[in-house]
């Protein structure tokens, strides 16, 4: 070698582009006349579709033309061939755990739906029947209207329920005929029968004005209303009489009606009451029943009792 001269195996003598150069021309550079255009590169050009594997040589075919959208009659799945494994999904009715039906979680329950639609219509129907039979209980629980004809009902305020409680309720006196005082005329008999008084004795003479019957009570336990019921006995024609109460006449006339239907003058088929609603006063009152001008008064007179409260029986 010489200086400035390394000889033609020197890296700058590699340079495959060396050739486009005047100094690589001078020192003798030529264009590559292999592959890739390298020097010394070799040469393997192959035919499309060809490559070395182990020895073996593969060539590409191209499939035979067939019509569109059919299968081709050279085709062939993997798993078809040789030493493929085949993988087969689950059947229904043949799954794993799922048991009979198929595997669990997929799908729709339908038994569990089914159950729980007839619970559904089952509540609605016991809910309809429970608002049925409340609706029947809530029509049929009024109380009805009282068909017992009012006797001698002297007032004009709402008739009152009756309904007491036990330490609401006060026993009150009852006075017969003979213990009545009596003036204007009044007498005491005993001829006619179905008297309830002591010894069937009542009051007789009442049909002349000023004839009166005048208990004297005491033991009011308070001021308030009261239920005054006279027992008496008529025939024929409706009959009235005044009702005086500590000194004052009632509001209306005490109605005494032939409410037992007594015909002729049979008074012993006539016996009946009836009743009204005065205030007393708690301690002594005074009740009067007396025949005033403008009264009918054909009666016998009974007895007379007190309840408290505003009552018919």
């Amino acid at each position: 070698m010489t200086p400035g001269n390394n000889g033609a195996s020197t890296p700058e003598d590699d340079d495959p582009f060396g050739y486009l150069y005047a100094d690589g021309q001078a020192n003798g550079a030529q264009p590559p006349s292999g592959g890739y255009g390298y020097p010394n590169s070799v040469n393997r050009v192959r035919p499309v579709g060809t490559r070395q594997y182990g020895q073996q040589t593969f060539a590409a075919q191209a499939p035979p033309q067939g019509a569109y959208g059919q299968p081709s009659a050279h085709y062939a799945a993997p798993e078809t061939l040789p030493g493929a494994t085949t993988t087969q999904s689950p059947q229904p009715g043949h799954g794993g755990r799922g048991g009979r039906g198929g595997s669990r979680g997929r799908g729709p329950n339908t038994r569990g739906l089914l159950v729980g639609a007839i619970a559904v219509l089952a509540a609605v129907v016991i809910g309809i029947g429970v608002a049925m039979v409340s609706g029947d209980d809530e029509d049929g629980g009024g109380s009805q209207a009282d068909s017992t004809p009012t006797q001698g009902q002297n007032d004009t305020e709402p008739s009152p329920s009756g309904s007491k409680s036990a330490e609401d309720e006060v026993e009150l006196p009852t006075i017969d005929a003979k213990a009545l005082r009596l003036d204007g005329g009044a007498a005491l008999a005993s001829d006619v029968e179905g008297a309830q008084s002591d010894g069937g004795i009542y009051v007789t003479n009442l049909n002349q004005p000023g004839s009166t019957v005048t208990w004297t009570v005491n033991g009011i336990p308070k001021d308030g209303a009261y239920t005054v019921f006279v027992r008496y006995s008529t025939t024929d024609d409706p009959q009235s009489m005044t009702l005086t109460v500590n000194g004052k006449p009632f509001g209306t006339k005490l109605n005494m009606d032939n409410w037992a239907g007594a015909k002729d003058g049979d008074f012993s088929k006539g016996w009946t009451k009836t009743f009204a609603w005065p205030t007393l006063n708690k301690g002594t009152n005074t009740i009067s029943v007396s025949c005033a001008d403008g009264d009918k008064c054909n009666v016998l007179l009974d007895q007379l009792w007190l309840k408290q409260g505003r009552v018919k029986d």
